[in-house]
């Protein structure tokens, strides 16, 4: 990089802002993943992924971006230790990196926060792929030492001038190989050690909300303008190129899923549409500097159609890759950097260089496969022992009985606390009615028959008889309610004198077939019910009976007990 009076402000505040975007990446890809673990593990999941921008942003800054970006120490594997802990900026390397034209003309601390970016959601990549069973401790260690062992190296040989694979002519945009392939081979090594969940692939569990995960989509698409867009470290045509580029394969890649998703499971989901989305944003990550606006379409249509494809691989390998890193990341990485050999196109960007397409024959697509090879062995190697010294040390896979529930394991705490009942609809209007009364005052409920001593809420009075009721139980369908109000007010003219609803689990003899995301199916054995308990005279019984029937309740499944308040007590 150059002294700062070489400083081009209109590059500076475009690599500024995309290191702005690119942080914003990691929050959303924990909100990614985070909708789509089950309800109880989403605490953990979101902290395995927000860690990283604490843990790694201190590793780059203290070591890694010297092992990346220092001066080569001469065999292009590693930087030199010049710039250990940024101790030595005042006069830092001035490499023309080569994805840019001339000079750099950005602050170096502006590259250092931009590359920083990188290096902390790479690894929070791998958390999709181990959820439910990191111990969290043992992640904390994990991503250290790759950030700086397996990571920083990888960055080193494709994106500094005088690196390994640099040399040999081995080309990687935005990090196909650095982010996406180095981040899946350790997604490989990482399930060799964790092992698989409890009952896999017997067992599933529901995603917790799929809002949550396409809002997590969003935020990566948005996101990915700065991963994608500046990395030419200049506001100039080819940052532009990158950027339609990446929203395009990505356009491309969400329709073409939607379509191979249709086909294969008979419908097209709004998990499968974003999953689809970001598969053609991670294919296109090693091509957007280096490709037409067509081939960027291509790219991201067959990133649909490949990823969609691969997501049996994980049943072909017998790894428990929870949320279909390998597919998704992983083989759309891989893809990516084979089809630059394919599309590339010197006329986009000079610094790149013609693939088969566009007569430049094999020599790229060779490149590229050679790059992909060392960065696929290299990472996995690396990763395997890194993770099986953390689990042999402190331990990286969470005991087998936490799994099911590691928010109150390792937080102690809950991500919801909501009930199936309070959702349930009520009476409503436009603007709340007032009266007279405090409006944080509830207003007294509606009474059913005028009720008498010895009836429920009335005491009884000494020499008075003491008068049975009965509590009826039975289970309804919430979905069959249209108001809180109507059930109430059907039960009162019933004759019910107190009314409780709760929510509930039940049995059933024929398990419902349930859609999850991706293709896979789950047979629910136990459905949501709501609970309600009625306490009403015993000639009333029948009636009530009849109208908790009318919601759904089988009175084979509801039971009738002879029960005495506690008013009545003495």
């Amino acid at each position: 990089m150059l002294a700062q009076e070489a400083v081009n402000s209109g590059d500076t505040a475009w690599v500024l802002v995309c290191t702005g975007l690119v942080l914003f990446m990691t929050p959303g890809l924990a909100v990614f993943y985070g909708g789509m673990v089950r309800t109880r593990n989403v605490l953990a999941m979101l902290q395995q992924n927000m860690i990283a921008l604490g843990v790694v942003s201190l590793t780059w800054v203290l070591v890694g971006y010297t092992i990346a970006f220092g001066d080569d120490a001469g065999s292009g594997l590693l930087g030199n230790f010049e710039l250990f802990g940024l101790t030595d900026l005042g006069v830092p390397p001035a490499p023309h990196l080569h994805v840019v034209a001339g000079q750099v003309t950005i602050p170096t601390l502006a590259f250092v926060a931009y590359q920083m970016m990188f290096a902390v959601i790479t690894p929070a990549l791998v958390t999709g792929a181990t959820a439910g069973r990191l111990k969290f401790i043992g992640w904390v260690v994990f991503i250290a030492i790759w950030s700086i062992v397996v990571y920083a190296p990888i960055a080193h040989w494709l994106w500094h001038p005088d690196g390994l694979l640099a040399r040999f002519g081995t080309q990687d945009w935005a990090g196909g190989m650095v982010v996406h392939a180095s981040a899946g081979a350790a997604v490989l090594a990482t399930l060799m050690v964790v092992g698989r969940r409890r009952g896999w692939p017997h067992t599933a569990a529901p995603p917790n909300s799929i809002p949550l995960t396409i809002l997590g989509a969003g935020i990566l698409w948005f996101g990915w303008f700065g991963f994608n867009g500046g990395d030419g470290l200049q506001a100039n045509g080819v940052a532009a190129q990158a950027l339609i580029n990446t929203h395009l394969a990505a356009a491309a890649g969400m329709l073409v899923w939607l379509v191979a998703e249709r086909a294969k499971d008979g419908h097209s989901t709004v998990v499968g549409g974003v999953s689809g989305a970001v598969a053609g944003l991670a294919t296109i990550t090693p091509a957007a500097g280096y490709v037409n606006t067509l081939s960027a379409i291509a790219i991201g249509a067959i990133a649909g159609l490949v990823c969609h494809t691969a997501l049996r691989l994980k049943y072909l390998l017998r790894l428990d890759d929870a949320l279909d890193v390998l597919a998704v990341h992983f083989v759309g990485g891989m893809l990516g950097s084979l089809l630059v050999g394919f599309f590339g196109n010197s006329g986009t960007n000079p610094l790149g260089k013609d693939g088969i397409f566009f007569g430049g024959g094999g020599s790229l697509l060779w490149h590229q496969i050679v790059g992909v090879i060392c960065v696929v062995i290299f990472s996995f190697v690396l990763s395997w022992l890194i993770a099986a010294g953390v689990q042999a040390v402190i331990g990286l896979r969470a005991p087998t009985d936490t799994q099911d529930n590691l928010d109150h394991a390792q937080q102690g705490t809950d991500a919801y606390h909501l009930g199936g009942v309070a959702g349930l609809n009520g009476t409503g209007a436009p603007e709340r009615r007032r009266t007279g009364r405090n409006r944080s005052t509830a207003q007294p409920a509606r009474s059913g028959p005028a009720a008498q001593p010895g009836q429920a809420g009335q005491p009884v009075q000494p020499g008075q008889p003491v008068r049975q009721v009965r509590l009826v139980t039975a289970t309804v369908d919430p979905a069959r309610l249209p108001t809180t109000r109507e059930l109430r007010e059907a039960l009162l003219d019933a004759g019910a004198t107190s009314i409780v609803v709760s929510d509930a689990t039940v049995s059933t003899a024929q398990p419902a077939a349930r859609a999850l995301p991706r293709g896979y199916w789950l047979d629910q054995d136990l459905l949501d019910r709501a609970r309600v308990e009625v306490v009403v005279e015993r000639d009333a019984v029948p009636a009530v009976l009849n109208v908790l029937g009318g919601y759904g309740a089988d009175r084979s499944d509801s039971f009738v007990q002879d029960v005495q308040p506690a008013t009545d007590v003495r």
